[in-house]
Order: structure tokens, then C-alpha cells, then sequence
């Protein structure tokens, strides 16, 4: 696996491959890499010829208050896992490559309205902040296809609109999300819980869960059964922010409807926590 750091040895490499007519994925990530970042690069060997990988943990997807300066940076990690499930490129830009004017006059995209709800309600601008820098992602890798993990599941509804809406050449897949055996989503922010958080936080999956047996169950009082599991988990120590139904493409759901997506989003000590469940219902 090549590892290169600047735009300029990016595309010379993107464009040897585009030569020899070979097809490119594209797997975005922030580093810090877990069993989950590896099941994309996985995943895209199976979509295109040659893979690249990213690590970027990008600014303006971080709120006042939240983990920008702490958030883990472990590439000489990264890499050797990268290698390990046999990804060709990864780009490793800092943020003067990104960003070379800086972050204060530059020009972004905008999230749609719809997206103002659930994570960007709680976390105003983080979907600019992605949008943003996945267009730029996309248009220095001018990937056949991206991948993107489904635990980050409003994200990922977010770039198959943008993708949609500025007529991206671009195949957008979604991956299941990696668990560890209790239920708890893998993710980098896991590493800031305590023993005894980790041993409450599978308490998140266990409320999705709780609210899809629900629905396949045949109750449709929404509110309610997410009330329900909203209490649950405060009176198990969590600050619940939401929890959620909605169909798949987000949309409000409906007593007719037999497919939804389950979501949630809770602080647990100073860690904050994400979920989504899908559930189907006959």
C-alpha cells in the first residue's frame, strides 16, 4: 500500500489507474480505524480494482465543546491495518492540503432543510461540515463508487442526496454496521468510556431493539414507544437526545408503513453515543 500526503501525488497515482482503465472506491474516514472501517475496504474490493482510503479528521464537522483536539490520530496504526486488508492508496492530507485558504471565507455545501433534524439538531453544522468536505473528497479521488458505514446512518442519506442533487458520477454504498458481541456499534469515540460505561452503553442497542420488536409487533403509537425507551435509558444513567422512527429515506413514518429505521443518540458520562436499527413489519 502506497501512503501519500499532498493533492498533487493523489492524482498522479488516481490517474495512472484511470489509464490503465482501472475502476476506483473510495472509503472516507477519519482514522482511528476499527473492525468496521476495515469491513468497507473490504467491501470495495469487491466493487472496483483499486481502493483508497482516507484520513482526514475533519474540523468543520466538530461543534464548539466537542472532541476535535482529542479525538484520536493513529496513523502509523491506520496503515498497517489498511495494508492488512489490502488497500492500494491511503491519503493522508493535513489541513493546509484540505483547507489552503484556511476555514473562514471558504465555500461550502449546505445540508438540505430535512437534514436539520436528529443529528443536525443537536450538532449545528456538522452536516455542512461532511457535505463539505466529502464533495472535496470526491472531487480529488473522482471515485466509480464510495462506501460509507450505516451506524452513521443520517450521514449516509446525506451524501446519497448530494450525490443526487449536484449530478455526482458516483455509486454510494451503504455497510452494515459492526457490533461487538453485546450490541454496542463499533466506534472511535468508544475508547473514552469508562469500565462501568462500557458495561451500560449496549443499553442504547438494547432500546433500538426494544422500539423495532414494537413495531413488528404491530404498535404504531410513535410517540409513545419511543417515549418509552427515551425514559429507559435515562433511568439507566444516559442523557438521551432522541430517539426515533422513521422510514428509510428519513421521512416521517405513517401507521401504513411496514419498513422503518429505528434511530437514537445519547451522552453516557462525556461520551456521546449513536444508533440506528432497521425493522420491517408485516
Amino acid at each position: 500500500m502506497q501512503t501519500v500526503h499532498t493533492i498533487a501525488a493523489l492524482r498522479e497515482q488516481v490517474a495512472r489507474w484511470r489509464e490503465a482503465g482501472e475502476s476506483v472506491a473510495l472509503v472516507p474516514t477519519m482514522g482511528n480505524l476499527h473492525r468496521g472501517h476495515l469491513r468497507l475496504v473490504e467491501q470495495a474490493r469487491g466493487h472496483a480494482r483499486r481502493v483508497v482510503a482516507t484520513v482526514f479528521v475533519n474540523p468543520l464537522q466538530f461543534g464548539e465543546g466537542e472532541d476535535f483536539g482529542r479525538y484520536p490520530r493513529t496513523l502509523a496504526e491506520d496503515q498497517a491495518r489498511l495494508e492488512t486488508a489490502q488497500c492500494d492508496l491511503l491519503f493522508a492530507p493535513d489541513e493546509a492540503q484540505i483547507y489552503p485558504d484556511g476555514r473562514d471565507d471558504l465555500s461550502r455545501v449546505v445540508a438540505p432543510r430535512a437534514f436539520a433534524e436528529l443529528e443536525g439538531a443537536h450538532r449545528p453544522g456538522h452536516f455542512d461540515g461532511v457535505a463539505t468536505v466529502v464533495s472535496i473528497l470526491f472531487n480529488l479521488v473522482q471515485p466509480d463508487i464510495a462506501l460509507f458505514g450505516e451506524k452513521d446512518y443520517q450521514q449516509l442519506q446525506l451524501i446519497r442526496r448530494m450525490v443526487a442533487d449536484l449530478h455526482m458520477p458516483i455509486s454510494i454504498v451503504g455497510v452494515a454496521t459492526e457490533r461487538e458481541d453485546d450490541g454496542l456499534a463499533l466506534s472511535s469515540r468508544n475508547q473514552y468510556l469508562g469500565p462501568e460505561q462500557r458495561r451500560k452503553a449496549p443499553a442504547l442497542h438494547a432500546a433500538l431493539s426494544a422500539v423495532a420488536a414494537g413495531l413488528r409487533g404491530g404498535r404504531r403509537d410513535f410517540e409513545a414507544l419511543c417515549r418509552e425507551q427515551f425514559e429507559a435509558l435515562a433511568g439507566q444513567g444516559f442523557e438521551p437526545q432522541y430517539v426515533a422512527i422513521r422510514r428509510p429515506d428519513l421521512r416521517p413514518s405513517e401507521a401504513g408503513d411496514t419498513e422503518f429505521v429505528v434511530l437514537a443518540a445519547a451522552v453516557l458520562g462525556t461520551t456521546r453515543l449513536i444508533d440506528n436499527l432497521r425493522a420491517e413489519a408485516v
